[in-house]
């Protein structure tokens, strides 16, 4: 399938993207590009850990008790020295990335449809 090719709404309902609130964020300075390894906290799925290049927009400290939007249902991927859970999903202009989150907050865990 390209990219110009529309996607199915039963493809579309495959991907999980999920709420969840970042438990910790610190550097990763294994990983090839300047990045922060994250845990996220998305409720009954439990803690998932991912490595997001978000340095040039956001410090550790204001990431800790973000909401943040994440699909969850990919398989697990190797960073550096970690196993990626998840994918942070963010708007990007060029290399910036702005996270995306609920206007309000909600419940760890709830989809995103």
């Amino acid at each position: 399938m390209s990219k110009d090719q529309p996607l199915s709404w039963a493809e579309f309902e495959r991907v999980e993207m999920r709420v969840g609130t970042v438990v910790s964020a610190e550097p990763f300075p294994e990983a090839r590009n300047p990045s922060y390894r994250l845990v996220i906290d998305f409720g009954e799925l439990g803690e998932r850990k991912t490595s997001a290049q978000i340095t040039d927009k956001y410090s550790p400290e204001e990431l800790v008790g973000r909401q943040v939007i994440a699909v969850v249902n990919f398989p697990p991927k190797q960073i550096a020295s970690m196993m990626s859970e998840c994918l942070v999903l963010g708007g990007m202009e060029g290399k910036l990335i702005t996270l995306l989150r609920p206007d309000e907050v909600v419940a760890n865990g709830t989809r995103v449809g």
